[in-house]
């Protein structure tokens, strides 16, 4: 088994808020990959007194705990577990019920033996990829975020009141009724070669800067690695920059990359 892992910040000036592991069991059989993308609340008041990177440092460490410990819990309830284990931790402190109180984007992945399922669950906007031996790329992906007109994200307030709620997009915040949300299934192990996880500043690759296909990020990915996909994407965000001298975008995003070939 292969692994690599990277995560790099958007800026130096601000804590990584993206969180991300990848687990193995003592037995050498199976393990989990989990993969979170901190939303960046406004600066403004958000019901609470912890950071991002605190939160998705608790919530991770749950779901990388309950996914490994609790096989007879299906992704949708681990994720519900975990949800609610964070949230207790701090509801005594803080206004769990405010719109924007921490949260993050989820891809959890798990895999048994050669006779067990690969199974996966993606929230929001962070992408899941499931490569066949035959090389055929599946990406699974949470896209009611890309489905909503730009125009009623315009502002904080316009996304916020399309922020967990009906007819808008889901995230992992304090709700661990969210968890029912999110896309989730299964697929034998015989059928993935590899898993891939990537929050969006990693994803841009494909998705923003269109260097290639879902395919070719993972053969990227199989050639340099999880930071060499970082890399690439900085290089290609800097250059963006150079030609315009205006970014209309976010320049840098906290950019993560999970890489398991099984």
């Amino acid at each position: 088994m292969r692994i690599e892992l990277a995560t790099s910040p958007g800026s130096p000036e601000r804590p990584n808020e993206d969180w991300a592991s990848v687990t193995l069991p003592a037995s050498g059989r199976g393990g989990t990959a989990v993969v979170l993308d901190g939303v960046t609340p406004p600066q403004d008041d958000a019901g609470c007194v912890h950071t991002v990177p605190w939160f998705t440092a608790r919530l991770g460490g749950a779901l990388v705990e309950l996914s490994g410990s609790r096989r007879d819990l299906t992704l949708r309830e681990v994720l519900a577990k975990s949800i609610r284990r964070t949230a207790d931790t701090h509801r005594d402190t803080c206004d769990l019920s405010h719109v924007r109180t921490p949260q993050a984007t989820v891809v959890l992945a798990r895999w048994g033996g050669p006779d067990q399922d690969v199974e996966y669950l993606v929230l929001s906007d962070s992408t899941l990829l499931l490569e066949t031996p035959e090389g055929v790329v599946r990406p699974v992906l949470d896209d009611r975020l890309d489905r909503l007109p730009r125009a009623a994200l315009r502002t904080h307030a316009l996304a916020d009141a399309l922020r967990n709620a009906e007819g808008g997009f889901f995230t992992a915040a304090a709700d661990p009724s969210v968890a029912a949300r999110a896309v989730a299934g299964s697929v034998p192990r015989g059928q993935v070669r590899s898993v891939v996880a990537l929050t969006d500043g990693a994803s841009r690759w494909v998705d923003m800067f269109s260097q290639g296909d879902w395919a070719e990020c993972v053969a990227l990915l199989r050639k340099e690695g999880a930071q060499g996909l970082i890399d690439r994407v900085r290089e290609l965000e800097a250059a963006a920059q150079a030609r315009t001298g205006v970014i209309r975008w976010k320049l840098h995003d906290d950019a993560s990359a999970v890489f398991v070939e099984l």
